[in-house]
């Protein structure tokens, strides 16, 4: 049974809102980090493919699901009413293609029961991988962090749940929580009595091969790298300052606006630690099927994309993302997801 909200009207009013200004802000603003750095790889053409481009087989296995495509679309919202026909058409999109598909932070579902449909609308699809999406700084602050970890994988009946890690977007909230003071137990607390695969996601400032080290020895299955190089919550949350009048926190956004470890260094970091046989996502500056393939050949399992399908038609996206996939493939020799793996990339 679903627990009362324990936050007072005001308090979700604003937790709303914020939700409804990130979208109004990816949607028409200039976002995106200076740099893409999936830009600097390359893959080294192959002249001879000898194979035929309708025989390449882009299915793969993710946290013992089959998907269709190594292909995740990163969660991104919910927690407001407009959020519920934005996931109920990723989940369409997700089902039709049979793509892994996540949801924005819960946190608000939890707390207000007229807000759950807009997460749980995607139980209705057919989606082989859907994961759930908890904020670490949450995890230290509730006293049943367990029993809402639980309710946050029912409400979608997610495969997964993953807890991101976000002080980069704390520090520049106006409302930002900054305390991170057993961040590192309290995920460890969830990986061995939550009964779903937990992993552990940032959100665009990357994960270091220290930090790697770390949450891979305390029971977590998986890491989504969430890397420097697409969205930046530096600038969204500049945005908003700006739009509130606050001088200082509108500053701190432009000054941190590309901070953080660019997504394919910190994948190339994190997959040197934890090995090939760690799912990891590469999540961050994914635009196309051509960042997804080299994704793919520097180590990750799967590549997830965010910011372009929420501005362009995200079936259209899609369709041609693994368009771009499977011609990647082709040119590079790689009948199948194994040996795309093995292709060498130079920079």
């Amino acid at each position: 049974m679903w627990q009362e909200h324990e936050l007072g009207g005001k308090d979700m009013k604003t937790m709303e809102g914020r939700k409804k200004d990130h979208l109004e802000i990816v949607l028409g603003e200039d976002i995106e980090s200076s740099y893409n750095y999936w830009d600097d790889f390359h893959f080294i053409h192959n002249a001879l493919p000898d194979i035929n481009i309708d025989d390449i087989d882009l299915s793969t296995r993710l946290f013992d699901k089959k998907m269709d495509a190594p292909l995740i679309m990163a969660g991104m919202t919910g927690g407001f009413s407009k959020a519920k026909k934005i996931n109920e058409r990723f989940a369409q999109v997700a089902e039709k293609y049979q793509v892994g598909m996540g949801v924005g932070s819960q946190r608000a579902g939890l707390e207000d029961l007229s807000l759950v449909d807009t997460y749980s609308i995607i139980k209705n699809y057919d989606i082989p991988l859907k994961i759930a999406n908890l904020g670490v700084p949450q995890l230290i602050e509730w006293n049943d962090p367990l029993e809402k970890a639980e309710k946050a994988v029912e409400m979608i009946d997610a495969d997964v749940l993953a807890i991101h890690l976000n002080f980069l977007q704390e520090s520049v909230q106006v409302e930002g929580e900054r305390n991170a003071h057993g961040c590192l137990e309290g995920i460890k607390k969830i990986c061995t009595s939550l009964s779903t695969p937990v992993i552990v996601k940032e959100t665009g400032a990357g994960i270091s091969s220290e930090v790697a080290k770390k949450i891979c020895d305390i029971g977590i299955k998986g890491i989504d790298i969430g890397g420097r190089g697409g969205a930046s919550f530096a600038a969204i949350e500049a945005y908003r300052a700006q739009k509130r009048g606050d001088t200082m926190q509108s500053r701190l956004g432009h000054t941190f606006w590309d901070w953080g470890i660019p997504t394919p260094f910190s994948l190339l970091e994190v997959h040197e630690v934890c090995g090939d046989a760690f799912p990891v996502i590469a999540t961050g500056g994914v635009r196309n099927g051509l960042d997804v393939a080299k994704a793919l050949a520097l180590g990750a399992s799967a590549a997830g994309m965010a910011s372009v399908l929420l501005k362009n038609d995200v079936d259209q996206e899609i369709a041609i993302c693994l368009k771009e996939l499977k011609t990647a493939m082709f040119l590079t020799g790689s009948k199948n997801i194994k040996l795309l793996k093995e292709q060498e990339l130079w920079m």
